[in-house]
């Protein structure tokens, strides 16, 4: 669907090539500019996880794009990056707020020679203001965002999420913002600059709670811990005899009936939220006599909205995710078969496949400098003279 967009990467970590990986699964031709040393992502992976000495950081957010190097201090790389830029749709950057400006990379500068690029800058607060130049990271976002304060159980610390979630928002906020922009360009023929950030990000996802409480509506989270700050008893986690399941969004009447506790009758409607520490303790002790299969079984019975607390294995044997076909396999040319999430919507029912494995650094230099119109001996003067450089 994107094929014939190209775009110009200068993004490392996760929000920023999450979201370029999102554009190049839907067919957008994405050259991520590399430093000698390569990109972040390359050189670390949060457990040390690592297959063969590559990244498994680096293969989540990488498929479908080409690689090249540039010395961005070097005359010569700079003029070749100017030269690719003038030619593409889309330009983004996740670097800190005036990097690419101090580079002569900065928007203003290139929308004067290509006044239909689409530059996406993403930052962790935005590109000015007094935290612009604070390190953005996705659990310091949650903790400054509200969101590690509003879980967990009131008796206990604060909780992040246990995973970036932030970041991945963050990513797809920008390549929607992308789409938009580029689809706006379509109208006007002229492109326009998109900037999300991780703050912002954090803050969208907490859109419900932090809109209740805009409006004079306090919650505070459960003393047990199984109930949100802004829900009515039973909405959360529960333990069973044997592990735990999440119930959600259940009336008092219809636990009375599956749990066999006529006490739940006594509740009116309007006394749900107000009561939900008693209602949430008696719950929590009616679960726990029984294994989760079983309630599992009877929830299901009296269609009692209900989860079992699945861990990862749990997950990807789960029937829906194989159904869905969820986890993508491909095969790397140094470590042999890897296992990634697919991209997550279907067009015309299909998921986009891959077509490039996350590349060898600098893998695609001379291909995509030969596409700028250098010759084979300019582009061996530029590797000779360290402007560029290739994987060999």
């Amino acid at each position: 669907m994107l094929s014939g967009i190209k775009v110009v990467s200068f993004t490392h970590f996760l929000q920023g090539p999450s979201a370029t990986q999102i554009l190049a699964d839907l067919g957008a031709d994405v050259i991520k500019i590399e430093p000698p040393q390569g990109a972040f992502e390359r050189n670390w992976s949060g457990p040390d996880a690592y297959v063969e000495g590559v990244s498994v950081f680096f293969l989540l957010g990488n498929r479908n794009v080409r690689s090249i190097v540039v010395d961005l201090k070097h005359d010569d790389g700079k003029a070749a990056l100017r030269r690719l830029i003038d030619g593409a749709d889309v330009l983004i950057e996740s670097f800190r707020p005036d990097v690419m400006g101090r580079l002569g990379l900065g928007y203003d500068e290139l929308r004067a020679t290509n006044p239909r690029l689409v530059y996406c800058s993403l930052s962790g607060y935005g590109s000015d203001g007094p935290y612009k130049d604070r390190p953005g990271q996705d659990v310091l976002i949650q903790s400054l965002s509200g969101l590690a304060a509003g879980t967990g159980p009131a008796t206990g610390p604060p909780t992040p999420v246990g995973a970036s979630l932030v970041d991945q928002h963050g990513a797809v906020l920008g390549a929607l913002g992308i789409l938009a922009a580029l689809h706006g360009r379509e109208r006007t023929g002229e492109g326009t600059r998109v900037e999300s950030n991780l703050l912002s990000a954090a803050l969208d996802l907490q859109i419900e709670p932090l809109s209740y409480h805009l409006n004079g509506f306090r919650g505070e989270r459960s003393a047990s811990g199984i109930s949100s700050p802004y829900y009515k008893a039973p909405y959360g986690v529960f333990a069973t005899a044997d592990g735990h399941i999440t119930i959600s969004l259940t009336s008092t009447d219809a636990l009375s009936k599956v749990l066999e506790e006529p006490w739940f009758r006594s509740i009116e409607p309007d006394q749900e939220y107000g009561l939900r520490e008693e209602i949430n303790t008696r719950i929590a002790g009616l679960i726990s006599e029984h294994p989760t299969r079983y309630w599992t079984e009877r929830f299901s019975e009296f269609r009692i909205w209900h989860a079992p607390v699945n861990d990862f294995d749990d997950v990807l044997s789960d029937p829906q995710v194989l159904h869905n076909e969820t986890v993508m396999r491909f095969d790397h040319p140094q470590i042999g078969e890897v296992k990634v999430l697919a991209h997550p919507i279907r067009y015309g029912g299909e998921r986009p496949g891959i077509r490039r494995v996350p590349p060898a650094l600098g893998e695609h230099t001379g291909e995509v400098l030969g596409e700028l119109g250098y010759s084979a001996e300019e582009i061996g003067a530029l590797l000779e003279g360290g402007a560029v450089h290739d994987h060999s």
